[in-house]
């Protein structure tokens, strides 16, 4: 009896890894010569949409950097160590997410992350008075990971893996507070939107930023953002206020451009080398 078997149950139908390493025979010399590979691949059906983000998402994220994806600070969930168990609560339940970062004395000292489940599992388990719970809390926060905001997003994604953490605290080239960043946000990168149960809620899409300024994502409707701004841009060719932006922009801004829209300056605060995420926007100067 022969040894010789076929690779799959249809020896004529080449397997997905076969027609794949096929179309890498080429040996690209660089990224640019594998992504248009990439894209033949695409358009000979070898893969299909979902792939093909997925390795341009992977392609890309060596390009990025924290700061390019990170939560930035006026959009943080936090909790203070001198409130109380009641507005803790208040706060977990309300937001959805599961790791909070916890501050001291004054607004740029983290002392560390509190874990949903862990204050539930303390919760369940005890029975005690406001002032003892407070102390029992303060003995579960856990210790904290600072990154700076340039770090690369590749980098990061391997020091989570490491590490076994799921959330740092971005701090600026000053050892400031910048915004924060979790590994949901990296794989958001890489496979898209990752939407859980908490997405479906209504999401704030303008939140005052202080001083007459506010923080507008990308993904307002126009109707919103004429309704809060008092402004009159048109929906007919784009949806969303981040489409005016980057047609305004003429490409992909990046993180701190500016532009002036009418009586309104806008400043990029959130963006990757794909798209815009979030802007500041305040009254012009001139």
């Amino acid at each position: 009896m022969s040894d010789d078997r076929p690779t799959s149950r249809n020896p004529g139908k080449k397997s997905f890894f076969e027609r794949l390493g096929d179309a890498f025979t080429g040996e690209p010399k660089d990224s640019d010569e594998l992504l248009a590979i990439v894209h033949a691949a695409h358009k000979n059906d070898i893969l299909d949409d979902d792939s093909l983000r997925i390795i341009q998402g992977a392609m890309n994220v060596s390009d990025l950097h924290v700061r390019d994806i990170m939560i930035p600070r006026s959009q943080m969930v936090s909790l203070e160590l001198d409130e109380t168990i009641k507005q803790w609560t208040s706060k977990i339940v309300s937001s959805g997410h599961s790791r909070f970062p916890v501050f001291g004395e004054n607004p740029d000292e983290i002392i560390g992350v509190l874990l949903a489940k862990d204050m539930l599992s303390l919760s369940l388990k005890n029975d005690f008075s406001e002032s003892d719970m407070q102390k029992q809390m303060k003995g579960i926060i856990r210790s904290v990971t600072f990154v700076p905001e340039s770090k690369r997003v590749n980098v990061l994604l391997r020091d989570f893996r490491s590490n076994r953490n799921h959330m740092a605290i971005v701090v600026d080239e000053y050892r400031g507070i910048a915004g924060l960043v979790t590994i949901e946000d990296v794989l958001e990168e890489i496979v898209g939107e990752i939407e859980d149960e908490h997405d479906d809620e209504a999401v704030t899409n303008i939140t005052p930023n202080g001083a007459g300024a506010f923080i507008v994502q990308a993904l307002t409707p126009i109707e919103s953002f004429n309704e809060h701004f008092n402004t009159e841009f048109s929906n007919e060719e784009f949806d969303t206020i981040g489409g005016i932006v980057m047609h305004e922009f003429g490409c992909v801004p990046k993180r701190d451009d500016t532009i002036d829209l009418g009586d309104l300056k806008l400043r990029v605060t959130t963006a990757d080398n794909r798209r815009v995420r979030a802007f500041e926007v305040s009254p012009r100067i001139d």
